[in-house]
């Protein structure tokens, strides 16, 4: 069965017992109801502040899911709080998408002799932003016909509404981190790591 929530006043393990060092190597893991497969990509983490973790990366990153896979040429960040999304911000992106936000079930983090792993699942709303056109709720359908095919718990389908609906209240008010302030540190963060393209998905 899939967990929706860990325990109140639980914290997913971040990706060390240890304070990690920025750069650590981070596996991505999301699936979508039931386990079956989604993307999968490699990251570095970056720290972490009030809003969540940061995994950082860098053009040449391997992105890859069932049926469809390929290589960043811009580099990205994403966010993993301990919310139901997850939030990707884009920086010179070829189609000008800027904010991405999946809304899933709450990150878990993981460690094992391989290094650190973050996994979700994707519960198919997202929120988009594009450069010079106004945030919006994505994926509708999919959405509707998942609940019912894969048979989506009702208390899940409420909360997925209401926070796809708060999280596009805060992209369209620019409110942290969504202000463009807050990526950009994390930005200048991965910047500084000075990782070579094409090396960033490395392990």
């Amino acid at each position: 069965m899939t967990t929706i929530e860990p325990p109140s006043g639980s914290r997913p393990a971040r990706p060390s017992l240890r304070s990690p060092l920025p750069g650590t190597p981070v596996r991505v893991r999301a699936k979508k109801w039931g386990g079956r497969p989604h993307w999968e990509f490699d990251g570095l983490w970056l720290g972490a502040d009030e809003h969540g973790d940061w995994v950082g990366f860098p053009p040449g990153t391997s992105f890859a899911r069932p049926g469809n896979a390929f290589d960043s040429s811009w580099p990205s960040i994403s966010l993993f709080p301990e919310k139901g999304w997850v939030a990707v911000f884009h920086t010179r992106h070829p189609r000008g998408l800027g904010t991405y936000v999946d809304l899933a079930t709450q990150p878990e983090w993981r460690t094992d002799a391989m290094g650190a792993t973050v996994s979700y699942v994707d519960l198919d709303l997202d929120v988009v932003e594009r450069e010079g056109a106004a945030a919006f709720i994505d994926d509708e359908d999919e959405f509707a016909e998942h609940s019912v095919r894969f048979g989506y718990p009702a208390e899940l389908v409420e909360r997925v509404r209401a926070d796809a609906d708060a999280v596009l209240a805060a992209v369209l008010r620019h409110e942290p981190p969504f202000d463009g302030a807050t990526a950009a540190t994390w930005f200048a963060r991965l910047a500084a790591l000075d990782v070579p393209p094409a090396q960033g998905s490395k392990r």
